[in-house]
């Protein structure tokens, strides 16, 4: 484990979920005073260079969560070393990423997000995905933030248990 706990959030092309996940996830550690630090990838390149999607900014301001500069980025293997927690959005970059992971110990920190909502815990992780909000309108990004925050408490309980 590092000081601090990093947890790393990861989506298809690193412009909706997953910057949605880091930004909010940063914003409830912060608020409960954990050393937490936590970032956000892509499994593609798709869109390497963009800015948060819009929606999703608009998303995190009704929540009061600014959205600071975010450039969206792939997921580097080398941060299997430096990340505590690395957090799926969805079956399908679960399964990318323990596809990843150079040994067990690796594979064992990849989690799908919702597997810490209280809800979706019990669920295969088939049926723990966040569907992408990008090919639906407003409701659909407000949807995925829902999903995500009530995950949160269940992750920050880990991240204060492992600190």
């Amino acid at each position: 484990m590092t000081n601090p706990y990093r947890i790393i959030t990861v989506c298809t092309g690193n412009i909706c979920r997953s910057p949605m996940a880091e930004f909010m996830l940063a914003h409830a550690a912060a608020e409960a005073m954990l050393d937490v630090e936590v970032d956000s990838a892509g499994t593609s390149a798709w869109e390497i260079g963009n800015p948060i999607d819009p929606r999703a900014k608009n998303v995190l301001a009704k929540h009061g969560i600014t959205a600071t500069e975010h450039v969206a980025r792939t997921f580097n293997p080398a941060w299997f070393v430096s990340r505590d927690l690395i957090l799926a959005l969805d079956t399908d970059h679960y399964d990318a990423l323990t596809a990843l992971a150079p040994d067990d110990a690796a594979a064992a920190k990849v989690h799908m997000l919702r597997s810490f909502d209280p809800e979706a815990a019990h669920l295969p992780t088939e049926q723990q995905g966040i569907y992408d909000p990008w090919y639906g309108n407003a409701r659909d990004f407000d949807e995925s933030a829902n999903l995500i925050s009530a995950a949160i408490p269940g992750i920050l309980a880990l991240a204060r248990a492992r600190a």
